[in-house]
Order: structure tokens, then C-alpha cells, then sequence
């Protein structure tokens, strides 16, 4: 993963230092290139400035593999804290309701 934000880096610098490359079944995402409405409105309430990017960067699928053009989506961010609570809230499993008694 560490290899993808790097090259993600290098082909736009203009995203900044706090990025997090998101799957294409991410929870946050509706389709490639735009977040949902409620990620939308948690980044507005919580990470102003966030924003979403595609970006063509060249990555090897595998070790000693010749790299190979690829399109990834990317948020960004203006800081580790709002990266941070953006991955907690969207990148994991969403945790199941808990039953009341």
C-alpha cells in the first residue's frame, strides 16, 4: 500500500502529504469518482477541505512485474487527524448494530 501512495504522490503533488487510496467497494465511494451523500456530509461536518481524486499512476501488480497504467481514487486531506477519522469511520467493516434487550 505504502508503494501506491507513493506513486499517487508523484503523479499529483498538488493532493498533499495525507491521502488514502480507496478500493472501488469502498463504503464511502458512489462510483469512481464521487463519495456518497453521507460521506459527503461527514467530510464537510468533519474534514473541510477533503476532497476525492482520480488519479493514473504506473504500478506493478506484482513484485518484478513490469509496471502497468491504473486509474485509483483518492482522498485527500489537510491533515493526519481528519485522514485518520476518515479511515476509521470508512475504510472498515461497518460494526453491527448492538441488540438492545
Amino acid at each position: 500500500m505504502i508503494d501506491i501512495v507513493k506513486a499517487v504522490q508523484a503523479a499529483d503533488p498538488g493532493l498533499g502529504t495525507y491521502v488514502i487510496v480507496l478500493r472501488a467497494d469502498a463504503r464511502a465511494l458512489d462510483g469512481p469518482e464521487r463519495f456518497t451523500p453521507e460521506a459527503q456530509a461527514w467530510i464537510a461536518a468533519n474534514a473541510p477541505g477533503g476532497r476525492l481524486a482520480r488519479v493514473q499512476v504506473q504500478l506493478a501488480p506484482y513484485p518484478g512485474a513490469a509496471p502497468a497504467a491504473r486509474a485509483v481514487t483518492v482522498a485527500a486531506f489537510a491533515d493526519a487527524r481528519q485522514l485518520a477519522a476518515f479511515a476509521t469511520t470508512w475504510t472498515g467493516d461497518p460494526l453491527p448494530e448492538a441488540d438492545e434487550p
